[in-house]
């Protein structure tokens, strides 16, 4: 104490409640942005991926579809008709055949 009986106290330059809840949470922010960071760009790479994983199915099935319709086409057409008719025991006889006009 001092020689006149008066107490001096120190000034103490804590911080408030609302300061430590500032920096806490400025910190909190400054570790969850970068794990954001990797999280999004870790989906948007596994988005990335099936959507490429997509395309190359759908490529794959466009060719199936274009051999298959080559495939139609190929039996579709008239000579293969008349072979599966012969080999059916089958026969192409013109005389057969009657045409009928809309106008008649």
């Amino acid at each position: 104490m001092n020689k006149k009986g008066v107490k001096k106290y120190k000034k103490s330059y804590g911080l408030s409640k609302f300061e430590k809840l500032l920096y806490s949470f400025a910190i909190f922010l400054l570790v969850l942005a970068p794990l954001a960071t990797v999280f999004s760009q870790a989906t948007l790479s596994k988005i990335n991926y099936d959507v490429e994983k997509l395309k190359n199915e759908i490529s794959a099935q466009e060719k199936t579809n274009e051999s298959l319709a080559m495939k139609i086409s190929e039996l579709a057409s008239l000579d293969k008709i008349q072979e599966v008719a012969e080999s059916e025991g089958l026969s192409y006889n013109n005389s057969n055949i009657k045409s009928v006009n809309a106008s008649e």
